[in-house]
């Protein structure tokens, strides 16, 4: 299957993020005179689909509207900070087929997607190696990598760059991160620009074992686990909202372990993707590695993992519910909104582009930081 491009991917997406009809199983009506039969929901529902290869993206349910596993293994840098190695038969510019194990992207000089504009949604962009360097229409800026977690909202429309400096000149540099493209409700499509930032550290990392001692580690984006809750996602999220049921979580389990999912809230979509590892064993089923896995009610999951370390990434919210227009960058109600986030956007550019090149990177120091449009300035804890 041939590799696609962020800003091409929702134009086919079609009826993909739709959400998928939730069933619970419903209690027994039968009761004898002195004992009630209680309901039992013991067995997952499940169906599974094999993910594509490379940095296509991966299918998804509503409220998500894209994913995608970006894992490339770049060369030693140069003095710019892109590959020190030809460029010699790649699609500059259009670069998406893997040749070396890595790919440029949009990028012609530094690895990456240079300037390019969102309306409608929120990109979440969950790094766990690697450096990406934020630029945007604001004037805003960040450096972030190596665990740390950016969420932007894109509400009324920006313009932003994700370039990925090759900082080390003596050894390969790996980028190996996740992006997630979250729906807005209709009432927040249009609110200011602004991104949050999750530094590593802050992050709620929960380890369990299981009887025989082995190891199971969820990383808790957004959502709750255990007793441990996500940093507060920006407040125009649909995560913000109590009813939305929104969780991501990354699960490092070791060989053989069990771990159980938690239930879910009735009418919560879920989605769990093996990453890595060779494959996992549910309610019996077993499901390799690289493929989705879309529950369809509620109950606790069993799983119990492979010989191998094994990463899965979940995905769970309730769906908005919205109707959905989409076209690349822009995702709206209605295909009137879709035109007139063209409109404007070739009217204003979202604010334009105060930097000098349309792929900026911010140095060569790896020292991560951030720079919002209001000029407050952070820094990882």
């Amino acid at each position: 299957m041939k590799d696609i491009t962020r800003r091409d991917a929702l134009k086919g997406l079609g009826a993909t993020g739709a959400a998928a009809s939730l069933g619970c199983l419903k209690p027994s009506t039968k009761a004898r005179a002195v004992e009630k039969k209680e309901p039992t929901m013991t067995q997952p529902e499940f169906q599974t689909v094999a993910l594509p290869q490379g940095a296509t993206p991966w299918p998804t349910q509503e409220p998500f509207l894209f994913c995608v596993h970006h894992n490339d293994k770049y060369p030693a840098g140069n003095e710019q900070h892109g590959p020190a190695a030809s460029l010699e038969g790649r699609r500059i510019g259009q670069d998406f087929e893997g040749k070396d194990g890595w790919r440029m992207y949009h990028g012609d000089v530094v690895p990456g997607f240079p300037r390019h504009p969102h309306r409608g949604f929120e990109t979440i962009t969950v790094v766990r190696e690697g450096l990406i360097d934020h630029a945007d229409s604001l004037g805003a800026a960040a450096r972030y990598g190596e665990g740390d977690v950016q969420w932007l909202t894109a509400g009324d429309g920006i313009n932003h760059a994700e370039m990925f400096p090759l900082l080390d000149k003596e050894k390969t540099n790996e980028t190996n991160f996740f992006q997630i493209w979250l729906n807005l409700p209709a009432a927040q499509k249009r609110v200011p620009p602004h991104f949050t930032m999750f530094w590593d550290k802050q992050i709620p990392v929960v380890s369990t074992k299981d009887a025989a001692g082995r190891a199971t580690v969820v990383t808790v984006i957004a959502g709750q686990y255990d007793q441990a809750t996500a940093l507060s996602p920006p407040p125009n999220s649909w995560a913000s909202t109590s009813e939305s049921d929104v969780a991501i979580f990354t699960v490092k389990m070791a060989p053989h372990a069990q771990w159980t999912l938690p239930a879910s809230r009735a009418g919560t979509t879920r989605t769990l993707y093996t990453v890595t590892g060779d494959g996992i064993v549910v309610a019996n089923q077993n499901v390799s590695n690289r493929y989705q896995v879309i529950f369809k009610n509620e109950v606790a999951v069993e799983i119990t993992n492979g010989s191998q370390e094994t990463e899965l990434l979940l995905l769970q919210a309730k769906p908005i519910g919205e109707p959905i227009a989409r076209y690349g960058p822009f995702v709206m109600n209605t295909q009137a909104e879709i035109q007139e986030a063209f409109r404007d956007y070739r009217r204003t550019e979202f604010g334009g582009w105060p930097w000098k090149g349309s792929d900026p990177v911010h140095g060569g120091k790896k020292e991560r930081f951030a720079r919002h449009a209001d000029g407050r300035e952070e820094k990882p804890v």
